[in-house]
């Protein structure tokens, strides 16, 4: 981020000058044809000042691009990771849930929910497990 401004500031830096320069040759006390001859220079030079100011912006969008990306892939990689790991813990859950529900007796869902105190949610989750237990 400190690379931005620094950028920034580097391209002002550059046409502050370009603008002071014009100004400062403009307002010298110089005669006309002078004035002239160090204006034609400085628009000859002109090209050359746009075509390296035009080649340093390129190399700094592309260094953006560059980081934007790989800070891109870095995320979508730890995205992933987390998706995985949680896939995981909710089969492993499941899965303990699955044990403990099957070595209890059958009981309601009423009888369940004041024996333990759970939520509805791990009602539902030990009807499911019965129902799949009974239908293989």
């Amino acid at each position: 981020m400190a690379d931005n401004k620094s950028d920034g500031l580097l391209g002002g830096m550059i046409i502050g000058a370009a603008l002071g320069a014009i100004a400062g040759i403009l307002a010298a006390p110089r005669t006309g044809k002078e004035t002239r001859h160090i204006l034609k220079k400085s628009a000859d030079a002109l090209p050359e000042l746009a075509e390296d100011l035009a080649t340093s912006i390129q190399f700094h969008a592309d260094r953006l691009s560059d980081t934007s990306l790989e800070n891109w892939e870095h995320t979508l990689g730890r995205l992933r990771e987390a998706v995985i790991a949680g896939r995981s813990a909710s089969q492993a859950e499941w899965r303990r849930q699955s044990e403990h529900d099957s070595t209890r007796p059958m009981t309601s869902r009423y009888e369940d929910t004041q024996d333990t105190g759970s939520s509805s949610v791990s009602a539902s989750q030990a009807s499911l497990a019965q129902n799949e237990a009974a239908s293989e």
